[in-house]
């Protein structure tokens, strides 16, 4: 029996997101990751509180060059807002997407801004 996509995407990111609750439960928020297309969002979510603690996008963010070079940016950003609003150390969901290309580009950025995960 085969599962439709939608299905096999969101068991995927489930997967992900369990075996980073996993170990511990440790201080440290989640660094989430989504990749459109065209573009990539990234956000930095305190799940205690329900809220989104930092946000950037490559939407709003209308950085020039291919769309690797784009996430970097976008984790450069997302970095400096978190960093900002008090936030240093966070654990990387990247959802359903291999740690490959956008996605990993996005987190050495986020990495050069001064998160650590």
């Amino acid at each position: 029996m085969s599962m439709n996509v939608s299905v096999r995407k969101e068991r995927r990111a489930n997967r992900t997101r369990r075996r980073l609750k996993r170990p511990v439960h440790t201080e440290r928020l989640r660094l989430s990751v989504f990749r459109s297309a065209k573009h990539i969002y990234a956000q930095v979510i305190d799940d205690e509180q329900g809220r989104t603690v930092a946000e950037a996008n490559s939407k709003a963010l209308a950085a020039q060059g291919n769309k690797t070079e784009q996430a970097k940016e976008v984790g450069k950003l997302l970095a400096e807002r978190a960093v900002a609003a008090g936030v240093k150390s966070v654990v990387f969901d990247r959802g359903s997407f291999r740690y490959h290309g956008r996605v990993k580009a996005l987190a050495e950025g986020a990495r050069e801004g001064g998160l650590e995960f």
